[in-house]
């Protein structure tokens, strides 16, 4: 119990969050990290999930590629990274960036892909085209599935980024490892609760944007519900 009330000190002491390695220096690397990793894998995985869900064609392949992604692990790869690109930024941001795509992707693609067909036809009765159809139909009925797919990726990158430390970066694995090295278990208790606490965080910012993303809801007034689209084609 010692450990523990020693880190709750430590977290609570003033002169701890002050520096370039104070508590709120880590915080900062920590999300920037993340950050960096979740935009990236967003930016690799919605296209790819947004056209394979439209076109309903490749399914075995998003299928294939998640489970693939999802069977890495993310130490051992960080490991073969560092080996062949060196020290730096790049291996764990690449090693984050590979841990979120699985969850993005299949939220895309399964939002998109689980639009109703009548819906779709609808839309295309109504003269819309193929990309409108992807942007003003599917995408925004689709939107609570790809925030959830995003907010998975971004729970587990938030939970992982302290391999960061591991090739010699900043972040909140700054305590967990250095703690461990110099047996300061205390410290490794306290990387620990400011992961969990800042993942928590986000996580219930991004489970609000999923809320209000649900569509027919009226919380986003831009997001029609598959009802009202229907309604204007009939």
């Amino acid at each position: 119990m010692n450990i523990f009330a020693d880190a709750w000190v430590y977290i609570t002491d003033a002169a701890n969050w002050h520096g370039s390695t104070g508590i709120g220096a880590r915080i900062l690397e920590h999300l920037w990290y993340s950050f960096l990793a979740v935009v990236l894998a967003v930016a690799v995985a919605v296209p790819l999930g947004l056209i394979i869900g439209h076109l309903r064609k490749g399914d075995v392949v998003v299928v294939g590629l998640v489970n693939a992604l999802r069977s890495l692990p993310t130490l051992g790869l960080l490991t073969l990274l560092v080996l062949v690109l060196g020290l730096g930024l790049i291996p764990p941001i690449l090693a984050l960036v590979i841990l979120g795509i699985p969850p993005v992707l299949a939220g895309t693609y399964a939002g998109i892909a689980n639009v109703e067909w009548k819906v779709v036809d609808a839309a295309r009765a109504m003269g819309l085209t193929e990309w409108q159809v992807l942007t003003r139909v599917e995408a925004p009925n689709a939107l609570p599935l790809m925030l959830g797919g995003l907010r998975n990726a971004t729970l587990q990158i938030i939970a992982t980024a302290s391999v960061a430390a591991y090739v010699n970066l900043g972040g909140l694995g700054r305590y967990i490892f250095d703690g461990l090295a110099l047996r300061q278990y205390d410290r490794v208790v306290v990387g620990a609760l400011l992961v969990t606490i800042l993942a928590l965080v986000v996580d219930g910012l991004l489970a609000l944007a999923v809320w209000m993303s649900v569509p027919g809801t009226g919380r986003l007034r831009r997001n029609p519900s598959a009802e009202q689209i229907v309604a204007r084609a009939s």
